[in-house]
Formats: C-alpha cells, sequence, structure tokens
C-alpha cells in the first residue's frame, strides 16, 4: 500500500490536518443518523404502516449495512482511498433524502435497504482510513472519532427536534440536510490520506466472508454494542416501568446516556494511550458489570441511572478499538473492520428485540442480568484486542498505540 507523501509516520501538520478531516467525516456521517432518528414518526405516519411494519422496515438498514460491508475493501483498492470515501459517504448523506419520500411499506423497505448499504460501506471506509491516521500520528485517536460521529448524531439529532417542532416537512427537512451535509462530506475528503494499493498488489474479493482474525473481536464488539443498544433503547422503560420513574426522568436517561457515551469516546483516547486497548477494556467491561449489578438491583430510580451511567462509560471505547485491532489483525485492513462491523451492526440490530423477548418470557430485570453477563464477555475476552504489530501503510513500523503497549 501506499499513501501520501506529505503524511509522516509522527506529528506534523500534515497528520494532524488528515486527523481533522477524517474527523469531520466521522461528524457528518453521525449527523445523517441523528436527522434520520428524529423523523422516524413523521416518515410512519407518511408511509400510512403500523408499528409493527415500521419495526420490519427498521431492520432493513442492518440488512443493507451487512450486505454492502464486505464490498469497501474492493471499492478502496480500485479508486484509492480518497475518492472510495468521498464517494462513498455522498452517497450516504445522499441517501438521508430516501426513507421520507417513500409513500408505503414496500417502497420505505427498499429506501432503507439502500440507505443502510450506503451507511455500512462509508462506515467501513472511514474506520479504515482512522487506523491509518492512528498508525501515524503514533497515539490512539479512534475513541474520539468515534466521539465525533457520536456529536454529530447530536446536532443531527438537535436540528431535527427544531424541524419537527416547528412542522417542517421531512421531505423538505432531509433534502436540505442532505444536500449541505454532502458539500460539507465531500470538501473535507479532500484532506484524508489517499491509500492506494501497489500496482502489483492482488486485489481482495468484491464480496468476501468475515477473515477469522475478525470473529472473536467481533464478539467482543457483540457484547459492547448489545449493552450499549439495551441501555439506550430500555432505560427509560426500565425507569419508568420496573422503579415507577416519572416520564421526565424516563425521557432523560436516554438523552443522559447518549451524552456520558459521547464524551467517554471524546476523552477516551488518553486512557488508551495511557493503559493500552487490552487494559482499557478490561477496566471499561468491569465498570459496566458494576454498573448492570447496579440496575438490576436498584429500588430507585437514582441507582439505577448511576449504573446505566457505568454501563454507558464501559461500553463507550469499545467499538473503536475493535475496529482498530481489526485493521492490524491481518493483511486487508477494510475486509478485517467490515467483518466486526457486519456483528457489531447485527448485535445492534438484535439487542432491542432480544431485550424485549426475555422481558416477555421473564422481566426486565432479567433483561439487564443478560446485559451485566455480556458486559462482563467485555473483561473475559479483552485479550483478543492485543494484536502483533505490523508495518502501517508505507513500511513505517506500528507505534506502541497500535501495538497495544501502554504508553509510560
Amino acid at each position: 500500500m501506499t499513501a501520501d507523501a506529505e503524511l509522516p509516520v509522527k506529528g506534523g501538520g500534515g497528520v494532524r490536518r488528515a486527523r481533522y478531516a477524517v474527523a469531520a467525516v466521522f461528524c457528518a456521517h453521525g449527523a445523517v443518523t441523528g436527522s434520520f432518528a428524529t423523523r422516524v414518526p413523521w416518515i410512519q405516519e407518511h408511509a400510512q404502516i403500523s408499528a409493527g411494519q415500521l419495526g420490519l422496515a427498521l431492520a432493513f438498514p442492518a440488512v443493507g449495512a451487512a450486505l454492502a460491508m464486505p464490498l469497501a475493501g474492493s471499492v478502496s483498492h480500485r479508486f484509492g482511498s480518497r475518492a472510495a470515501l468521498r464517494g462513498l459517504v455522498a452517497l450516504w448523506t445522499l441517501a438521508l433524502a430516501l426513507p421520507s419520500l417513500a409513500p408505503d411499506l414496500v417502497t420505505l423497505c427498499l429506501a432503507l435497504f439502500v440507505f443502510g448499504a450506503s451507511a455500512g460501506v462509508s462506515d467501513v471506509t472511514m474506520n479504515a482510513l482512522g487506523v491509518e491516521v492512528e498508525n501515524r500520528i503514533g497515539r490512539s485517536v479512534m475513541s474520539s472519532l468515534h466521539g465525533m460521529w457520536s456529536v454529530g448524531a447530536l446536532l443531527g439529532s438537535a436540528a431535527g427536534t427544531v424541524a419537527a417542532h416547528l412542522h417542517v416537512d421531512a421531505r423538505l427537512h432531509h433534502a436540505g440536510a442532505a444536500l449541505v451535509l454532502t458539500a460539507i462530506a465531500v470538501t473535507v475528503c479532500q484532506g484524508v490520506p489517499d491509500v492506494r494499493s501497489e500496482p502489483d498488489e492482488t486485489p481482495p474479493p468484491r464480496f468476501a466472508l468475515p477473515p477469522r482474525s475478525a470473529l472473536l473481536i467481533g464478539a467482543v464488539g457483540f457484547c459492547a454494542v448489545f449493552a450499549e443498544g439495551a441501555a439506550m433503547d430500555w432505560s427509560g422503560v426500565y425507569l419508568r416501568d420496573v422503579l415507577g420513574g416519572s416520564p421526565g426522568v424516563a425521557a432523560a436517561s436516554t438523552t443522559a446516556f447518549a451524552l456520558t457515551m459521547a464524551a467517554a469516546r471524546l476523552s477516551g483516547d488518553r486512557i488508551v494511550d495511557r493503559f493500552g486497548a487490552v487494559g482499557t477494556v478490561r477496566v471499561g467491561g468491569t465498570l459496566a458489570t458494576v454498573g448492570g449489578l447496579l440496575v438490576v438491583t436498584a429500588t430507585g430510580t437514582v441507582t439505577a441511572l448511576a449504573g446505566f451511567g457505568l454501563i454507558g462509560l464501559g461500553v463507550a471505547v469499545v467499538v473503536p478499538l475493535t475496529f482498530a485491532a481489526a485493521a492490524r489483525s491481518g493483511p486487508r485492513p477494510a475486509q478485517a473492520i467490515a467483518g466486526v462491523a457486519t456483528i457489531t451492526y447485527t448485535s445492534g440490530l438484535i439487542a432491542p428485540s432480544a431485550i424485549g423477548g426475555v422481558a416477555d418470557l421473564s422481566s426486565l430485570v432479567a433483561s439487564f442480568g443478560l446485559v451485566t453477563v455480556l458486559a462482563f464477555g467485555l473483561v473475559v475476552g479483552a485479550g483478543v484486542l492485543r494484536a502483533r504489530p505490523k508495518a502501517a501503510a508505507g513500511g513505517s513500523p506500528a507505534t506502541p498505540a497500535a501495538a497495544d503497549a501502554p504508553r509510560p
């Protein structure tokens, strides 16, 4: 693989500019998700579908992402990482306009399939570039990049909330947001590294199953995303139904959890640099496990809120670290990241329904008992993130941060 000559291995203005450019792409990517989520009720009403039909339709983004993610490696190989990211992120931002145009269930499912597919391939490509920048800057940056995604999601949801409050037609809102976010994303992509394959390098398969090296790493990501999705989607219901919390407290819990996740990711790189990926995930898994125990034993809302907060703190940096570990686990970073991303997307898809299913069979307390067990899985499985150092793009050796060595 070859890359921009202006990006030195450590430090320097070029690599810092590349980091800011990739961070801006993450932020724009998250803003699309936030913009879409706030207008789901409008989309449901416009398509005239039931709650059950909406649940079916909302499974299609994950299906589209899972099927499209393995294509990211071949796209980057053919066009180079910069051109690939520019095109794929533009598809994602423009796809924001599609769901609100759907007049019925069938067209909504098709629109959401395309929406998810464009999300998946752009997600893999920008994470691969994030790892490239992390290798060259010489310290952890993946956590803060995912923090910028969370910031973008919060900004997009804030703008969507205002638009919904003002009764702006979602078709107009999403069309305008798509154009603005596309212009921003395409512009900032000019600053990302342009990693290209060597002329004699064997192209990756156009569609490939996740490599074996990504499966165990993906299992760690599965545990984290399951706990995150459960807490995000069910914390309010738990506070209301199990502990008798007020509607205001129940609603605020979701926003507070999202803010906690964003703050932890933005500050997580310092912790990773100090303790390494394995140590960070083990400590995070311990915090999440304690949080789960607080939730299932809580007799009041304050204790449960503290527990949900610990779950958020504990899992916040795990997914960025699994992507970074996957990229360093074999010779094809994009393929490995795609494998881990597919597993984590699957976890995010099944978590809400699994929590509901266990609650129907037993109780919500039992559901969060399952979350607690999976959180402990982070403690047990953290060691798989200790990847062997390998050469960075351009022949440079892996940095201590990349090799998971704690920094003094």
